[in-house]
């Protein structure tokens, strides 16, 4: 990389950077209209911050200046929330950061896989795709692909639920078994917590049996997830991959020249760079059918917090939950805008 591409690379980092202030200021500004659509005693419970306050609403109504001009609410709450101050959870009865972050890991270990399964069955099923166009292994996995991405999460993960667990007592829902909550639980038990993550925690502890129970119920949130969003990926692969056939097929004046020419290596190469452009457009499309698997599942993780809070009207945790997630979308955004200038020169 020459010192004038490195310089222009360094420039676009910096405007992204720069740009990154009025996206978050511009998300609170929206997230903080919705708000004031609320009565000021509902606001009142994203200043919260101990139990005994719930009992003195309009002291905390004028200590927080709720009852003051618009401008001056939202420096008010702005601070707050950059002080870590979230609210407080009537469902989880707490205040409402401690109570996100500890449900983190158990949506992370869905996660996890989750994307990486999709990432790499996504491409794989693009490419393939790509290369046989029009014959019965691209219309095959077009075919899994769209139904995939038309089956209704939440129904889906009913009927594995049923199927797998109701009929066939496979796959248990919640996080870990019965016996593994007695063993973690247990005031002499030897079990520590490095990660938060069942699994990986259950391998530092040489605990083999807890790690293979956690897998198990892992298995139906993880399918949910996969089969729901994997379409999304395999679609733009096989759309990326047929375009750079082409542009081959121009280039040597056939189409039989091209599949000559293009070797799985390049298509491979092709699609991690276009998996990689779509990380953002995951991780969304990942975020919905979160909710569902979580739900459905009982799983405890962000998902199943986010679904109950808005079944109960706990107004708190939803509009925390909803800054975590813009502020996690926003930086997504502007790692995959940076590491696409960097593999890109022409982006500036």
């Amino acid at each position: 990389m020459s010192s004038r591409t490195l310089i222009g690379l360094l420039l676009y980092i910096v405007r992204r950077l720069l740009m990154l202030l009025p996206t978050l200021i511009g998300l609170m500004l929206i997230i903080f209209a919705v708000i004031q659509i609320l009565p000021v005693e509902k606001r009142a419970m994203l200043f919260i911050q101990d139990v005994k306050e719930l009992g003195m609403i309009p002291v905390v109504i004028k200590e927080y200046g709720l009852d003051r001009p618009v401008y001056e609410q939202f420096a008010t709450w702005m601070s707050q929330v950059l002080r870590g101050n979230f609210g407080w959870s009537e469902t989880a009865l707490g205040p409402v950061l401690p109570v996100i972050t500890a449900r983190i890991p158990a949506t992370l270990e869905i996660v996890l896989p989750s994307a990486a399964i999709i990432l790499l069955l996504g491409i794989f099923l693009g490419i393939i795709s790509a290369r046989y166009q029009g014959k019965p292994v691209d219309h095959a996995s077009r075919t899994m692909g769209n139904i995939g991405w038309a089956l209704p999460a939440f129904w889906f993960g009913m009927v594995l639920l049923s199927v797998f667990y109701g009929g066939l007592g496979w796959f248990e829902p919640f996080r870990y078994g019965r016996d593994v909550g007695i063993f973690i639980t247990a005031p002499d038990s030897p079990w520590r917590w490095y990660t938060g993550l069942v699994t990986i925690d259950a391998l530092l502890n040489g605990q083999l049996w807890i790690f293979v129970d956690a897998l198990r119920h892992l298995v139906l949130p993880v399918v949910v997830l996969v089969i729901s969003n994997t379409a999304v990926i395999m679609k733009v692969i096989r759309s990326s991959t047929l375009e750079m056939l082409k542009g081959k097929s121009i280039a040597f004046g056939n189409a039989k020249s091209s599949t000559q020419k293009v070797t799985w290596k390049q298509m491979l190469i092709n699609a991690l760079f276009s998996a990689f452009t779509l990380l953002g457009l995951l991780f969304a499309s990942m975020l919905t059918t979160l909710v569902i698997a979580e739900t459905v599942c009982n799983f405890p993780g962000i998902g199943s917090l986010a679904a109950t809070a808005a079944m109960r009207l706990d107004v708190a945790p939803a509009i925390g939950l909803m800054l975590l997630s813009s502020f996690f979308f926003a930086i997504v955004y502007l790692i995959v805008d940076i590491g696409y200038a960097c593999v890109d020169a022409r982006i500036k």
